[in-house]
């Protein structure tokens, strides 16, 4: 018996002793998909940090925002994109045969006239779009209304100051793949706000005006922070660069065996079902539903097996971007370069890394002492940035064997870089050198609401949230921002602190022998830690 999914669970009875309770509210289902899923808020304590407001005293002085591109088409890659054509191929190969007599049944009737809508484009998708222009208006509620003292009812970005003259343009940075400026242009909307101006602007004039774009190449062999893999060559070595990916089909089997025998039910005579198969139900389900809205692959797993579908994701980004791949730090370490130097107000005259020394060494490319900054980037490069940054909270590596896997491990690719993912680090002045931490959050109506004077506000923070959840400083290495203990409970770290924490995080990365040197893997498949470079 098969049971609609129009409501929170359903039930197949498989034979006469079995049963299994499946997942179909699609809001939970939806927040299990790794970097494929859907963006939404973390609550701010998702990564152990309670203390979650800002002290009395202090106010965000500048917001950097590392923005992954939203929804998109899936890419050429084996479990990505490749693996799904497969079966539908597969599926359309069977149903299209004059010679099968028999139908698909039950909750998988629907692939008896199936068609695949997808190619492997990689594009943004409609729905991505909308990801992006909600995250710009949000970055404009939550950093943009504070950082230029918005004026009552303002809904976004001004690019005149109060007496009418023009600001300096904002300078953003993108690459020149579509999906990356495409979500840019998507956030700017957002942001910049002309879409809903008090007269209706139809043609969207000058609508660019208020920022200027640095467009940065990837796809070659350019250094290029927000694109870091296209510089370091061994990340496109078969064995080096695919550490996760190789573990991925070796714990489909160990997940969905009982899921495939139990959809096996439903085929028809003739048609086998595999693990593959099943893994690309679930991987359709994802992508189907980041570009219709909806999908009927979504509704034939239960918990523990979406749980499943996300810890191969979760192993995939690990071993190829974080701590479990030996240029894991190399391809972050360009972009926490950056970051510091726009902390120090410093440019970069010589790249050692990643880093366009080209671009990063004048006004015009590489302004510093903006209020805001926006880089347009990838999954991969958030999750290598911080691996670059030494934050050993994420330092926790997916089991390649344990299912259900621990629902309390700290590394979740769906808390850490889905469609739409930002990584952003606050500077916050204070009042006080050392503020009393504010356990709540509260709505900073203006700038000065809580005792916030910047004439006095000499003692500066980091804070760096991602997506929404405040990230524990006080884990990165060598104790600079605290430990368990010491330090602040609230996730802030004293500038000159952070800016120590991360001293030798270059010498940690090892970049040009992780990126150029001719060495091997010998056990690609061994769960190895590798704390994110290799020693020469």
């Amino acid at each position: 018996m098969y049971l609609s999914h129009g409501i929170l669970s359903a039930i197949y009875f498989v034979g006469a002793d079995a049963a299994v309770n499946l997942l179909t509210d699609i809001t939970k289902i939806s927040r299990m998909w790794g970097q494929i899923s859907v963006y939404a808020n973390n609550e701010e304590n998702v990564f152990g940090v309670d203390y979650v407001g800002l002290p009395a005293g202090c106010q965000i002085e500048s917001a950097h925002t590392l923005q992954r591109h939203a929804q998109r088409f899936p890419i050429g890659y084996e479990e990505d994109g490749i693996n799904n054509e497969r079966f539908a191929g597969k599926v359309s190969n069977f149903t299209k045969s004059s010679n099968s007599t028999s139908e698909f049944t039950g909750p998988l009737e629907f692939l008896n006239s199936y068609t695949y809508t997808m190619e492997t484009t990689g594009l943004l998708t409609g729905l991505g779009a909308a990801t992006e222009f909600s995250s710009g208006v949000q970055f404009w509620n939550q950093y943009g209304r504070t950082l230029f003292n918005a004026s009552v009812g303002q809904k976004s970005y001004n690019a005149s100051f109060e007496n009418g003259t023009l600001r300096e343009p904002i300078v953003m940075r993108t690459t020149d793949q579509a999906r990356i400026q495409n979500s840019e242009i998507n956030w700017a909307l957002g942001f910049f706000g002309p879409t809903y101006q008090t007269v209706a602007n139809q043609e969207l004039t000058n609508w660019t005006s208020p920022f200027e774009l640095v467009i940065i190449p990837e796809g070659g062999t350019e250094n290029n922070t927000l694109a870091a893999y296209d510089s370091c060559f061994n990340d496109f070595d078969p064995i080096i660069g695919q550490l996760g990916d190789l573990d991925v089909f070796t714990y489909i089997p160990k997940y969905l065996g009982p899921a495939t025998k139990r959809l096996q039910e439903y085929a028809p005579q003739g048609f086998t079902l595999t693990t593959n198969d099943t893994y690309a139900m679930q991987v359709i389900c994802a992508y189907e539903y980041n570009f219709l809205g909806s999908s009927d692959f979504c509704y034939h797993f239960t918990a523990d097996e979406w749980a499943g579908f996300e810890n191969t994701l979760d192993m995939a980004y690990y071993y190829d971007y974080a701590f479990g791949n030996p240029t894991g730090r190399a391809q972050g370490i360009g972009y926490v370069q950056e970051l510091l130097a726009r902390l120090q107000n410093e440019y970069i005259t010589v790249s050692n890394s990643s880093v366009n020394s080209t671009l990063d060494d004048n006004t015009t490319t590489f302004p510093l002492a903006q209020k805001f900054y926006a880089d347009f980037s990838h999954d991969d490069i958030i999750v290598s940035a911080l691996t670059a940054m030494s934050l050993d909270y994420l330092k926790d590596p997916p089991s390649l064997t344990q299912f259900p896997p621990n629902p309390n491990r700290h590394f979740i690719l769906s808390q850490i870089t889905p469609f739409g993912a930002r990584l952003i680090t606050e500077v916050i002045g204070c009042t006080s050198e050392d503020p009393a931490p504010m356990k709540k959050s509260r709505t900073q109506y203006t700038p000065s609401q809580y005792g916030y004077d910047p004439a006095n506000a000499t003692t500066k923070f980091v804070r760096i949230r991602l997506n929404n959840g405040i990230l524990p400083l006080d884990t990165i290495r060598g104790g600079a921002c605290g430990n368990s203990t010491g330090g602040r409970v609230d996730g802030m770290c004293e500038m000159s602190a952070f800016i120590e924490s991360q001293a030798n995080s270059y010498q940690l990365s090892n970049y040009d022998y992780a990126c150029f040197a001719n060495y091997t893997v010998a056990d690609p498949t061994s769960g190895q830690d590798y704390d994110g470079a290799i020693r020469d």
